[in-house]
């Protein structure tokens, strides 16, 4: 029992008979305000509690030998697709012309409609005997073997489709001006099919894998070769002088996608004004590590960029084309997802019941004594 007793002398919270409460109209009120307050920051710290913050770091990127995925999505109201081409290129030397693999041409006719869809090609080549590379026309006992029409490199080299021919001009740094007289190209009816989808637009949507070093790639209304050292492009004869480069860029970013990521050009939209010229986008691309809760890492990237129009005017190097020019930033970024601790939470949620609790109080108090002090100076100024 003496033990007991000594327990009870500890209480701190001693007890007071109810007869002896004096409840007012103030500390209700005080009462339902603190507890709309304690029920308000109590949800408060339970979201943070439940959802991830999520932390930043910088450090420098030290990664080497890695590639980009480009992806993109862009559309052009006025390019046809038999003419439009993407090229890529970086300071390493390396280069690739008219690309087109992973990649999806949608025809589209004025209105944005989708005409037809497309992975590769122009269309099937029609049904006729095409012409040997001797010049003389196919027996349904040869082999085929086009002719490159003076481009090829060796003796024994074929060019079996207008595609072909034009690969083997682009190699030796020519322009294929008429593919009119291009036995490959007739055949195929590359120019009827160019002639046929004459007003019309094109989608392009696929993705580039690129080395992590500077570089571009480009869309542009011809097919892109080297001569000299400078970069020109196979302007075919049947093409109009100025190409309209109105475009919309529906999605690009560099990397996989990861929450809260902000691309910049996506639905970006250029129409042209002027006569025709070089659209060009510099882009500074920023290498992203994203971790989230569960300890999945995603390596990304994000970007800023710039925009310039270049007009054609004045200029003889001023290729028709929307060109993007990235590099890179030595600094990586690092975004880590992490959960309040329980500890953490349970020590918030005391600090706000019981701080709320103890300012209500001392407010209640106030206004109880102050309440007690006006009623008494009223009584004695009464009965004085």
């Amino acid at each position: 029992m003496e033990i007991l007793n000594k327990l009870r002398n500890l209480d701190a919270y001693p007890k007071i008979n109810e007869d002896f409460y004096s409840r007012t109209l103030s500390g209700g009120l005080i009462t339902i305000v603190s507890s709309i307050t304690i029920l308000l920051l109590f949800i408060s710290e339970l979201r943070l509690y439940l959802y991830a913050a999520t932390e930043t770091k910088l450090t420098v990127d030290t990664a080497r030998g890695e590639t980009l995925r480009v992806n993109f999505d862009v559309t052009f109201p006025h390019l046809a697709c038999s003419i439009l081409s993407i090229d890529a290129m970086d300071i390493s030397g390396e280069q690739h012309y008219d690309i087109r693999h992973d990649i999806m041409k949608r025809r589209l006719d004025h209105l944005g409609n989708v005409i037809e869809s497309r992975s590769d090609g122009i269309g099937g080549p029609k049904i006729d005997r095409p012409l040997q590379r001797h010049g003389g026309r196919l027996d349904h006992n040869e082999t085929y073997c086009g002719s490159c029409y003076g481009a090829e490199m060796s003796d024994d080299e074929c060019c079996n489709s207008c595609e072909e021919v034009r690969e083997a001009y682009r190699k030796k740094g020519w322009a294929l001006t008429n593919p009119e007289m291009i036995d490959q190209c007739k055949r195929e009816g590359f120019i009827e099919k160019v002639k046929e989808e004459a007003g019309e637009g094109c989608n392009m949507e696929g993705f580039l894998e690129v080395n992590k070093v500077a570089g571009s790639f480009h869309f542009a209304p011809a097919k892109s070769f080297y001569q000299s050292n400078i970069h020109l492009f196979d302007l075919m004869a049947f093409q109009t002088e100025n190409s309209n480069i109105s475009h919309r860029i529906n999605k690009l970013s560099f990397g996989q996608k990861f929450p809260g990521v902000v691309n910049p050009l996506d639905g970006v939209e250029w129409t042209q004004q002027t006569s025709s010229g070089m659209y060009q986008y510099f882009i500074k691309v920023v290498p992203t590590i994203y971790k989230d809760i569960r300890g999945r890492k995603i390596n990304s990237n994000q970007f800023s960029v710039t925009e310039h129009f270049r007009s054609a005017d004045g200029f003889t190097q001023s290729l028709p084309g929307v060109f993007f020019f990235y590099d890179f930033s030595p600094i990586k970024v690092s975004f880590t997802e992490e959960n309040v601790s329980l500890l953490h939470f349970m020590t918030n949620i005391c600090a706000i019941v019981g701080g709320i609790f103890t300012v209500s109080g001392i407010i209640d108090a106030f206004i109880y004594h102050g309440q007690r002090a006006i009623k008494k100076k009223m009584e004695i100024g009464k009965f004085g």
